[in-house]
């Protein structure tokens, strides 16, 4: 694809960014992709091509400066085109979660006022036809993957190459056209929507403007070097901030390339292809890891499970002693050198971490027990801590700067501080200009130019800040005792046999829990001990299953006070499902949906 170069832009927006970055390495890798088996590669040169080939498409649709753009689908290089194609042509993308209802996305299109959609295949296409009559608005509806809709015809949809064709026609017949959209773009300007989890009500558009997003991926620099040379594998939501800034805004600033997964299920086997070494996951994705590997060793024989076991507890003992800031005795060194070498460097080689540079860890709190795991295991472990209104990051572990238990320091440029009442304020240039019409939430989130972000927090006597839990989880037990639920519920999500947990325990004498299997590590746990069942809710009422989660609970009460202990607890009969509005499509639980669709459960263990 031959690319024509664009007249020089501002570098303060993210198209002027990503121009510029094309022109000075056309011919370098810029994405991935992997179809029937092979990894294809995508230049610069042609990435460009094709975003100008998207923007170009959208002018001749008529899309002005600032209008919004709906955008939904899978990781993948359409959706990229798409985000900065619509940048390029001074509008702002507005992301959907793939896993979002009807109803759902309908209200985002709405409240946004989109006139162009543009979805990834035929299940994103169904959604938006079934609520395009309650669209007034709603012109246009592009589909990235005409998969099954070779012979679809609608008046209101085109497929891709039709949609690219229109820009090529648009680029032939108004040669200028883009550049002079691209030099009326201002960094105030919005860049991108995104609507929040919306884990308290409807989900809130937060406005991010380009002024916002391009001084960040220089901040992240900063913080912790990204190199041009880097490989990321991206497979969490791009609707979300934080995997919209490895996948997007960060490489279009420094240049490194994006590997996408082939689909959902095939990403630990993505993982071990790519060996990226630039990771970025939530803590689930790390708990996974960590069950995976737990359980995997349990099925080795007893040389390889003793080898393990001596040499990540080798690790162990070194890396307490470095984060402690003590020093590692020779001995001590050189054993765990030698359990790495003879027993962790391969684990991570078949775990395709072998070469992670930097990892991180966002989204939610993560256990530092999980933490020092991965640091014993020989993956370099950073945690994040922000929130998609301040771009995303507020602080980090930054450089050699790791403390387990804390989120790092403010990054770079920025200023946080504690309320009296112990919420965390942020401000800084990363800070968004408010919600899109909602002055009200604007109001209630920015004041005097700090952000409230509903977290409680403090600092410690370094100047690293601690995360005690969100401000409106913190409960107080009828005893006046202060509970953080989140501390417990990550306690409970380290056992591999665990995938959710909600601590309940507001106004009552002691805490409750409702937890959620691990379904694929629980069923094994089943077959091994040829226990019968036939689906999930057999498996989680199967008695002996009870047994097991039952004895990873009292584990987990050891190292617990005697009023954060659990004193009951219920497995759900039922996954929690995002499309059901148990979780966010981030995986948070919803605790006000979940507590009130269990709220019978729930008064049964409190009669017990």
């Amino acid at each position: 694809m031959v690319m024509t170069q664009p007249r020089p832009v501002l570098t303060g927006t993210i198209p002027g960014l990503f121009f510029a970055q094309a022109a000075r390495q056309p011919a370098r890798v810029a994405l991935r992709r992997k179809r029937f088996g092979i990894w294809h590669r995508i230049t610069w040169e042609e990435y460009a091509g094709a975003v100008r080939q998207v923007a170009n498409a959208l002018l001749s649709l008529g899309v002005q400066r600032g209008e919004r753009v709906g955008l939904i689908g899978e990781n993948r290089p359409e959706w990229l085109y798409a985000d900065i194609g619509i940048q390029a042509c001074g509008g702002a993308t507005t992301g959907i979660y793939t896993t979002s209802s009807p109803e759902q996305t309908h209200y985002i299109l709405e409240h946004a006022g989109c006139r162009v959609f543009i979805v990834e295949n035929e299940e994103q296409l169904d959604k938006a036809l079934e609520i395009r009559d309650r669209l007034p608005l709603l012109e246009h509806i592009v589909v990235m993957d005409p998969e099954g809709l070779r012979t679809f015809q609608d008046p209101m949809v085109m497929m891709w190459d039709q949609f690219l064709s229109l820009g090529q026609d648009h680029a032939r017949r108004h040669p200028p056209a883009l550049d002079e959209r691209m030099a009326e773009i201002r960094p105030e300007d919005m860049a991108v929507l995104i609507y929040t989890s919306g884990t308290t009500g409807p989900p809130k558009g937060a406005i991010l403007t380009h002024h916002n997003l391009v001084w960040t991926t220089e901040v992240l620099d900063k913080a912790n070097p990204v190199l041009p040379d880097d490989e990321l594998l991206s497979y969490l939501p791009l609707s979300h901030i934080a995997e919209r800034q490895f996948s997007v805004f960060l490489p279009i600033r420094w240049g490194y390339t994006v590997n996408f997964i082939e689909n959902v299920d095939t990403v630990m086997q993505n993982f071990v292809e790519v060996r990226p070494s630039l990771v970025f996951g939530v803590p689930r994705i790390w708990e996974k890891i960590f069950s995976v590997v737990t359980l995997r060793i349990k099925e080795n024989d007893i040389f390889k499970r003793a080898a393990y076991w001596a040499a990540i507890g080798l690790s162990y003992r070194a890396a307490r002693r470095r984060f402690a800031r003590r020093p590692v005795p020779a001995w001590l060194s050189a054993a765990s050198r030698l359990g790495d070498l003879l027993a962790l460097r391969p684990l991570r080689h078949r775990l395709g971490l072998d070469r992670v540079r930097v990892a991180y860890s966002a989204g939610a709190p993560i256990s530092p027990d999980l933490l020092l795991y991965f640091w014993a295991l020989g993956v370099p472990m950073r945690e994040i801590y922000g929130q998609t209104e301040d771009s995303g990051p507020t602080s980090m572990h930054q450089g050699k700067a790791v403390k387990l238990g804390t989120v790092g320091h403010p990054i770079p440029g920025i200023e946080v501080r504690i309320a009296e009442d112990g919420e965390i304020l942020a401000r800084g240039p990363n800070v968004f200009p408010g919600y899109f019409r909602d002055p009200e939430a604007t109001a209630a989130t920015l004041k005097d130019g700090w952000l409230y972000s509903g977290d409680i927090g403090e600092f410690d006597e370094e100047g690293y800040l601690r995360i005690t839990d969100r401000k409106k989880d913190l409960f107080v037990t009828s005893a006046g005792k202060n509970i953080a639920p989140q501390y417990i519920e990550n306690k409970l999500k380290a056992s591999p046999y665990v995938n959710d947990a909600v601590a309940i325990g507001d106004r009552q004498r002691y805490i409750v829990a409702l937890i959620v299997i691990d379904e694929e590590n629980v069923t094994k746990w089943a077959q091994d001990r040829r226990l019968p069942f036939t689906t999930y809710s057999d498996l989680a009422a199967n008695p002996d299953v009870r047994a097991l989660i039952e004895g990873e609970v009292a584990e987990v009460n050891k190292t617990l006070s005697s009023p954060e202990q659990v004193r009951r607890f219920a497995i759900l009969q039922k996954r929690m499902y995002a499309e059901e509005g148990d979780v966010t499509p981030t995986l948070k639980v919803k605790r006000k949906t979940i507590m009130e669709k269990h709220k019978d459960l729930i008064a049964e263990l409190y009669r017990g």
